[in-house]
């Protein structure tokens, strides 16, 4: 039987944000706690956020900064499901 074990919450926040602001946007991501990467991206989105703390409330108070920074006009926030790990050898 396997058992389960939490580890940190791992996120990614997704940025629309205004022409010519993507690299401020990211460079400013880059200090907020947890933010363990920042990246200016191509495609539907302009930058990427990976997130890693430990707990929800945490993300909340991240993602409501990561709002507000000048520039973002949209975000979406995907939770891994990679938080529960399964460990072998355990009943």
């Amino acid at each position: 039987m396997r058992d389960l074990q939490l580890r940190n919450l791992v996120s990614y926040l997704l940025f629309l944000v205004e022409v010519g602001d993507e690299h401020d946007v990211a460079d400013e991501l880059k200090r907020f706690p947890g933010v363990t990467e920042a990246q200016v991206v191509y495609g539907e989105y302009d930058v990427i956020a990976r997130v890693e703390l430990s707990d929800l409330a945490l993300l909340d108070e991240i993602v409501t900064m990561a709002r507000k920074l000048p520039g973002v006009t949209r975000t979406s926030t995907l939770i891994s499901s990679g938080i529960i790990q399964h460990v072998e050898g355990k009943s």
